[in-house]
């Protein structure tokens, strides 16, 4: 949720995210449901999109609320028109038939979706969006009773139509205000929909998951969830040449999420992993300095960067040092680790050091600073 235009694929650059292309393992459940519609049948008074990041889910959520509050569905069953009323309220951001919470999860028309956390965010590294990405922190996501209670007199007027309100990281409802929609969840008001999104779902309050309905979006057949890939990316990364085998390893290391896949192949740290594993040996061995080495990745990746590169790798020596093999099968780490393996004691140390230091940006630590201790953790480790 958390960690995602310069590099999300094309296919996330669509004018809004309320008419992004279905996405190709949506595609049936995206008919069950605007069957239901178009055959005079009621949907479930609430649905929960849930699972990890990745699998589009918001994607599919604002989707369907678009296409289920378009004056013309029932001329368009695979999407919102576009250009009725309703659909360019959705696009000016005032749509009075839509209540989102909490409020940073409104879709904003001109960004684009974020493959890798299913929401929507730039990828700049300007100071302003730098801003911006702190509005989002958990703080900012808190979903709280106050927010809940506020949304009962727009759940409970009469005579007013279709009305549909999204709770985006519904895990961050606190119990309070879980416990003041469960109200709202018993009672359910007629034309009223509401769409939970959850990327932790098991920590909902079960009073609230024994209530809605999940949508079933978690499963993606590999078949589908490669070939989504690799015509994303068009067989290359990097620019590149990327093989069947480059895109069925980005998959596992994506858990299985096709769009998290993507995000994963264009991020910049990636393509770094083998140099990373050339600059531990080197720290390790004192061929090379902290100093020269934290100097050199200064120009590389952003101290951000880093931490990520740091940690999907210490993930696969993790694997190594328990007689797992590694997921990373085109760095030879194995063969790396053949003759030397960091105990279980040095990982967590070089584990807790890459924690500390998230949090010490967060308090404006200098990114400098921050790579000189990293790299010297590492020559430990």
């Amino acid at each position: 949720m958390n960690d995602m235009t310069a590099n999300v694929g094309a296919q996330e650059r669509s004018d809004s995210i309320y008419f992004a292309p279905l996405l190709p393992w949506q595609q049936m459940l995206w008919s069950q449901l605007t069957q239901r519609v178009l055959t005079q049948q009621s949907l479930p008074h609430a649905l929960l999109a849930a699972g990890m990041q990745g699998m589009g889910k918001r994607a599919f959520v604002w989707r369907l609320v678009a296409w289920l509050l378009c004056r013309e569905h029932d001329t368009n069953p695979l999407g919102a028109c576009g250009a009725c009323e309703s659909c360019q309220w959705l696009k000016s951001g005032t749509h009075p038939s839509l209540q989102v919470l909490p409020i940073v999860s409104m879709p904003i028309v001109s960004m684009p979706i974020n493959a890798d956390s299913d929401t929507l965010q730039d990828k700049s590294s300007s100071a302003k969006d730098k801003k911006a990405t702190k509005s989002t922190s958990n703080s900012a996501l808190k979903i709280k009773v106050d927010d809940i209670r506020a949304l009962q007199p727009f759940i409970y007027q009469g005579g007013q139509g279709m009305r549909i309100c999204v709770l985006d990281h519904a895990e961050q409802m606190t119990v309070a205000a879980a416990n003041a929609l469960l109200k709202t969840l018993e009672e359910p008001q007629a034309q009223v929909h509401l769409f939970l999104i959850s990327d932790t779902p098991a920590q909902l309050l079960p009073t609230i998951k024994s209530r809605v309905q999940q949508l079933a979006l978690q499963t993606i057949e590999p078949a589908v969830a490669i070939d989504y890939v690799t015509k994303l990316l068009g067989h290359t990364i990097n620019r590149e040449a990327v093989s069947k085998m480059a895109i069925e390893q980005l998959i596992q290391l994506a858990n299985g999420a096709p769009l998290a896949a993507v995000a994963l192949a264009q991020a910049p740290w990636y393509s770094k992993r083998a140099l990373w594993l050339t600059t531990w040996q080197a720290l390790r061995s004192g061929k090379r300095s902290s100093v020269a080495a934290s100097d050199y990745w200064q120009k590389q990746l952003s101290i951000k960067e880093f931490i990520q590169l740091s940690e999907r790798m210490l993930l696969d020596i993790k694997r190594i040092c328990l007689g797992l093999s590694e997921l990373q099968t085109d760095i030879n780490l194995s063969e790396a680790l053949a003759s030397y393996q960091p105990d279980a004691f040095n990982l967590e140390v070089f584990g807790d050091s890459l924690q500390k230091t998230k949090v010490a940006l967060q308090q404006n630590v200098q990114e400098k600073f921050a790579y000189d201790k990293l790299m010297q953790e590492l020559a430990c480790l």
